[in-house]
């Protein structure tokens, strides 16, 4: 009779530790259901500072006859560009590079048969960088004046940034938690369960491209620097508990 009351006790401890233990189990996959959101903040701006950039050279076979005609070259620039309005702070120019040339001949074989100097090259650019972006913008269009004024000037395309994009990004963040909030909402609304504490949050990347263009996004951020007109975008993960 001991033995056999021995055994049930011992079942019953079995059952009643097996019960306790799948309790626990599913209390605690109760209390890590979670759902996931993600949400897009998005914004279309207008750039509000320019940055246009140029280059000029001068070639002769001595040195001093190519940097006087440098120097003549770079006074009539900024001669140009000071009568359509642009401030001197706004024009800087860099350090002149000279190369020296070579004409090289070759025997029929294809040896090096002789390298002949045949003068310096030099080289000079400026950078405009301003806020009247329109104007400056208007300026890059017509800088073929100055090739027609017997300057060989090579125009680089404008480039374009913000300089409030810190606000920006601020206003992106807060749209795109708002954004994955509603979403999370309409999730456990939908599933009749009642949205819990934040316990995650995770910022995606920051993405400038052009408005209306077929730009891909990259892994580590696009920034379009080559069109007036951007649109922004930034994605927050967020998780939260389910009630």
């Amino acid at each position: 009779m001991k033995t056999n009351a021995n055994s049930i006790i011992i079942a019953v401890a079995i059952i009643l530790s097996a019960y306790l233990f799948s309790n626990a189990f599913q209390n605690r996959n109760q209390s890590n259901d979670t759902i996931s959101v993600t949400g897009l903040g998005k914004k279309d701006f207008t750039s509000d500072l320019i940055v246009w950039s140029g280059s000029f050279s001068k070639k002769s076979f001595t040195l001093k006859e190519a940097y006087a005609s440098l120097d003549a070259d770079r006074a009539k620039i900024k001669n140009y560009l000071s009568s359509k309005g642009i401030a001197d702070s706004e024009i800087v120019f860099s350090a002149v590079s000279f190369n020296k040339d070579f004409e090289t001949t070759y025997n029929e074989n294809g040896t090096l048969k002789q390298q002949l100097f045949t003068g310096f090259t030099l080289t000079q650019n400026v950078t405009i960088q301003s806020k009247e972006v329109n104007k400056i913008e208007d300026i890059s269009r017509q800088s073929s004046e100055l090739i027609n004024s017997g300057i060989e000037f090579y125009s680089n395309a404008p480039e374009y940034y913000y300089t409030k994009l810190a606000e920006l990004k601020i206003q992106m963040i807060a749209e795109a938690t708002k954004d994955a909030n509603i979403r999370a909402k309409s999730i456990a609304e939908n599933a009749g369960a009642g949205l819990g504490n934040l316990k995650k949050s995770d910022m995606g990347v920051f993405q400038i491209t052009g408005q209306n263009s077929s730009e891909d996004f990259s892994y580590g951020g696009s920034f379009n620097t080559f069109s007036k007109n951007k649109t922004a975008n930034i994605t927050v993960k967020l998780v939260y508990q389910v009630d």
